[in-house]
């Protein structure tokens, strides 16, 4: 059965939980350790721990704040922010992270997914893409990096197939211009790359309702959703997640 995923993320700062809206105006959550370990009890498939200002403030990924939040789980973690080299990908792997998420560095040396990926297993790799709309770029979509303060000039779309092409397993899509707004996740954004691509698609930036992760599935063809504020905020438990997509026959993980 191809099950479709709900993939809590921890957005961290100073060791911290925390969420905001396009990645400002943060509000802190908690610890994310604890509140792994009630995503993974809960039923979460997986979860994402994204460092969302270790690239801005050109530093590693919080290694500490992640052996914890791996120790407490039971489910694979992804970890992102920071992962410049294929060492700060083994020294994560070596404390116990399932998969790696890059995204400024790949942006700005390509040729580190090829080495991730023939070192490591594309099954290990993932590409974090964020974007934004763009007029000037053939998808309508461009690729932003340094937690979305600065555009990379790069098509979006062009950019998931490239990165396919060297070796991601997966690919991670976050709209800045829905992300943190519980409006919806960007569906014509996600649709673009999920149809141009073969390997996994996870919807993320913007789920305010569970229809949202009804549509990331059905209309924008992801394989799984990351789900931030209406976790976080004790809007909707992974239990009503999976029922509300069940109930609508969608096959999840029970």
């Amino acid at each position: 059965m191809d099950y479709r995923r709900i993939i809590p993320c921890l957005d961290v700062k100073d060791g911290r939980l925390v969420k905001g809206v396009n990645f400002v105006n943060l509000k802190e959550v908690g610890d994310p350790a604890e509140n792994a370990k009630v995503y993974c009890d809960a039923g979460a498939d997986e979860l994402v721990f994204l460092d969302i200002t270790a690239t801005v403030e050109n530093r590693k990924t919080l290694i500490d704040a992640v052996k914890r939040t791996v120790q407490n789980i039971s489910i694979p973690l992804t970890v992102g922010g920071g992962i410049r080299t294929v060492d700060d990908i083994q020294a994560m792997l070596d404390i116990g992270v399932s998969k790696l998420s890059m995204n400024s560095a790949a942006v700005r040396r390509p040729d580190l997914i090829d080495e991730a990926a023939k070192k490591f297993g594309s099954d290990r790799i993932t590409v974090a893409i964020d974007t934004r709309k763009s007029d000037s770029l053939p998808s309508g979509f461009e690729v932003v990096v340094r937690g979305g303060t600065e555009g990379a000039g790069r098509d979006a779309v062009e950019w998931a197939k490239e990165v396919e092409r060297r070796g991601a397993g997966a690919i991670l899509p976050t709209s800045m211009d829905t992300d943190g707004k519980l409006t919806g996740y960007d569906i014509p954004m996600t649709r673009a790359i999920a149809d141009a691509v073969k390997v996994p698609v996870i919807a993320s930036g913007g789920a305010g309702k569970l229809e949202h992760l009804y549509e990331a599935i059905v209309d924008a063809h992801a394989d799984a959703v990351l789900v931030a504020s209406i976790a976080h905020f004790g809007t909707f438990s992974i239990q009503q997640m999976k029922d509300y997509l069940a109930g609508r026959g969608i096959p999840v993980r029970r």
